[in-house]
């Protein structure tokens, strides 16, 4: 009868869990989050609604995987490029240069961080907790899967601003997670257990070394596809030593979970492996989790307690406060809408609120009633803080921004390129040396050549010549040349294109991620092409009919159908780069963020699918 019991519970939740995400499509409920949706519902089944499901070791089991991989998931979506330094600042609509991203939301974070342990000392007086630290985690912790996708949806993840919010989100996801992972060894099993939060980091290190060492290796690469599919064993093998060391040490199994997300974070796999481990844990193991926590949840012993009742609507406002206070720092640089929107939008918090609350209830710090009132204040703040972003935030007008190119060196390669490439897409510049400067009668009527005295990196610095978003450099030296490449892809040059003809130097840039070309590479390529595939030749000399390479950036389109793409032209898909996969495009192949289309067409509609997919 327990088995039958239990394969029903089971049965229920995942189908609840399936009819969620169609019920959200079908009453047009955007703007609240899946996750949100799966405790919604957990509740209406749960103890508070019908009463349906009975936990047993089965969901008991499944929801604690789900849980941890949700934790590993976290790790995961932490872009830790967005911590480089050395990026361009942009120039924001008001005239004024936008603000270092990294260095603000550090600021903000620090404010909502001191203001979070002020509030949290007065629920302490005020005798709602006993303890502060618990509680000023709950409060300064910031939900990235909320943050992410409206940022994507609102079409401003890359803009200083969307920056800005989600680096804020990121540190606080960081220090929150780490911290909780103090608060769970402090409390949990007393003293001597800090010091063994070092061998958990340790191993962390170790293991991300040894990735490293075989994260390229070929048969490795060959072993990735098909039945082995090695990468994802890997990554599953590296969950559950860090979760096993974790609880061996007696600190919580969620950090080791979010160690290994991050170690993965910080091997960049590529993205298809992410969407393989988004697609195994929001498909399947994830939503059993929040359906359970809704279960579980009784909110009629919640409403029977006046002291939580009333804790459920100072703690909404604590949130609020904590988030829309620091965020004003922003206002040196943007309206009062901009900045208000962003405050709302970082007043979303869940999975890590729902994290301390299951270990704190587990500790015996807090209740069943108390961690029920977090958790409910966490849905009620990630339902409302994306609305309320999405009605104060100002509508964007998306302008067509125009790329810059630098040339070092004027000759024959790079000034025909200069007048064939878009003027409404791309601001060209050249730089050439004096002495050897060619012909002024062919240069100064024709082309705006910018003089230089060398080409050293001073000389190239105090001209400004790496604030640009593509530099191709083609002097007569390959050590110049990558000399130069180097060092702009030190500092933040997003494309560097380099003329190399020494193969074993080529090699070397390739692997810093800096593309090379050389005369004679492109002659002998031009040549087999002539005699194996004329007609392809005639493509690429074309220009009205040529084959382009596309960036997919925008998320409105990720998951489209090429049958159902919108765009209507000339415009024909001839390949996809997805990862290091070369997919041959049909009718139901789905765009997906980060593909490279190659496509062509005529000039005309290939850059307004160049504007409408890239920005």
């Amino acid at each position: 009868m327990e088995h039958g019991a239990s394969l029903t519970s089971l049965v229920i939740v995942m189908v609840v869990a399936f009819l969620t995400p169609l019920l959200l499509h079908r009453f047009k409920l955007r703007a609240i989050p899946v996750v949100v949706a799966e405790i919604i519902m957990g509740i209406i089944i749960g103890k508070s609604g019908f009463d349906v499901v009975e936990p047993d070791m089965w969901l008991e089991t499944l929801s604690t995987l789900g849980f941890i991989f949700l934790m590993f998931l976290s790790g995961v979506e932490i872009d830790f490029t967005a911590f480089a330094g050395g990026k361009k600042r942009q120039k924001l609509p008001n005239g004024q240069k936008a603000p270092n991203t990294f260095l603000v939301s550090v600021i903000v974070f620090a404010g909502i961080f001191i203001l979070s342990l002020l509030l949290s000392f007065m629920f302490v007086r005020s005798g709602f907790t006993d303890n502060a630290f618990l509680m000023t985690l709950i409060i300064s912790t910031i939900s990235l899967g909320v943050v992410v996708p409206t940022l994507k949806d609102a079409q401003i993840m890359k803009t200083n601003i969307g920056q800005i919010i989600l680096l804020v989100a990121v540190v606080a996801d960081l220090v929150t997670m780490i911290l909780l992972a103090v608060f769970a060894s402090i409390y949990g099993g007393g003293e001597s257990n800090m010091w063994l939060l070092l061998i958990l980091f340790g191993a962390g290190v170790l293991l991300y070394f040894v990735g490293k060492r075989f994260q390229n290796r070929s048969f490795l690469e060959t072993m990735s596809k098909g039945t082995i599919q090695i990468g994802t064993r890997a990554i599953f093998a590296l969950i559950m030593i860090l979760v096993a060391l974790s609880e061996t040490i007696g600190a919580e199994n969620i950090l080791g979970a979010f160690l290994a997300g991050v170690l993965v974070s910080l091997l960049s796999p590529n993205h298809e492996m992410v969407q393989k481990l988004d697609s195994f844990g929001y498909g399947f193991l994830i939503p059993i989790f929040f359906v359970m926590i809704g279960v579980e949840l009784d909110l009629w012993a919640l409403f029977q307690d006046p002291k939580i009742l009333l804790l459920i609507p100072l703690l909404f406002i604590a949130l609020v406060i904590s988030k829309m206070l620091p965020i004003l720092y922003i206002k040196r640089w943007y309206d009062w809408r901009t900045t208000i929107g962003a405050g709302a939008l970082l007043t979303s918090t869940l999975s890590l609120v729902i994290a301390a609350a299951t270990v704190g209830e587990k500790m015996g710090i807090i209740d069943d009633r108390m961690s029920g009132a977090l958790i409910l204040v966490a849905v009620i703040a990630s339902i409302v803080s994306p609305i309320g972003f999405k009605k104060l935030f100002p509508k964007q007008v998306v302008e067509e921004p125009v790329i810059r190119v630098a040339f070092i060196g004027a000759n024959q390669m790079t000034l025909p390129v200069t007048r064939e490439l878009n003027s409404k897409l791309y601001d060209t510049t050249l730089y050439h040396t004096v002495q050897d400067k060619i012909d002024k009668r062919h240069s100064d009527s024709v082309f705006d050549i910018v003089e230089l005295s060398d080409y050293s990196i001073d000389t190239l610095k105090d001209s400004d010549v790496f604030d640009v978003d593509i530099l191709v450099i083609t002097s007569g030296s390959d050590e110049l040349n990558a000399e130069i490449a180097k060092f702009a892809k030190e500092n933040g040059v997003d494309r560097v294109i380099a003329r190399i003809e020494s193969g074993e130097l080529g090699d070397e840039l390739k692997d810093l991620n800096i593309d090379v070309f050389s005369l004679l590479m492109s002659t002998n390529t031009l040549l087999r092409a002539l005699i194996e595939a004329p007609s392809i030749m005639t493509i690429l000399t074309n220009q009205e009919q040529s084959l382009y390479q596309i960036e997919m950036n925008n998320s409105l389109y990720d998951g489209t159908m090429l049958r159902n793409f919108p765009f209507t032209g000339d415009v024909i898909f001839v390949r996809i780069f997805r990862g290091k996969d070369s997919i041959v495009p049909h009718g139901d192949t789905e765009l997906q963020l980060g593909d490279r289309l190659i496509v062509t067409g005529s000039r005309e509609y290939v850059d307004e699918l160049r504007v409408d997919l890239e920005f």
